[in-house]
């Protein structure tokens, strides 16, 4: 319990610096997966964003442009949703993770309605 206001102001300094150190933590995150023949390397960003392309001099062998394009878009795909893991593992702490999910797909109702009622643990079933 807070027992006056150095305490109090002591407690929301913490907050701040810890939400601001979460905030760091997010923005820095960087995913890098590989295709499944270890041809194609995609590194994305924390908004899905691509970061890097490596591509193994190998794939010009057999020349697929149509494939290659497949496998490029398959790699970043699985990139950005380990980005989105490794967010919602971080934010896990302050966010339940559906209403994390529901805030990154833009789920507003979905939102709104886990704010308005009771807290996760509480919830009775359905």
């Amino acid at each position: 319990m807070i027992e006056n206001a150095d305490d109090s102001r002591t407690a929301f300094l913490r907050t701040q610096r810890e939400a601001l150190d979460l905030n760091a933590r997010a923005r820095a995150v960087q995913v890098t997966e590989k295709s499944a023949d270890g041809l194609v390397c995609a590194t994305v960003g924390v908004r899905g964003e691509l970061v890097r392309l490596d591509l193994d001099p190998r794939i010009f062998r057999r020349p697929d442009a149509t494939g290659l394009a497949d496998t490029i878009t398959d790699t970043v795909r699985r990139a950005c949703a380990k980005a989105v893991d490794e967010l919602e593992r971080l934010f896990e702490p302050v966010v339940p993770p559906e209403q994390f999910r529901a805030h990154l797909d833009g789920d507003l109702e979905t939102v709104l309605d886990q704010l308005s009622g009771p807290p996760p643990g509480e919830r009775r079933r359905r």
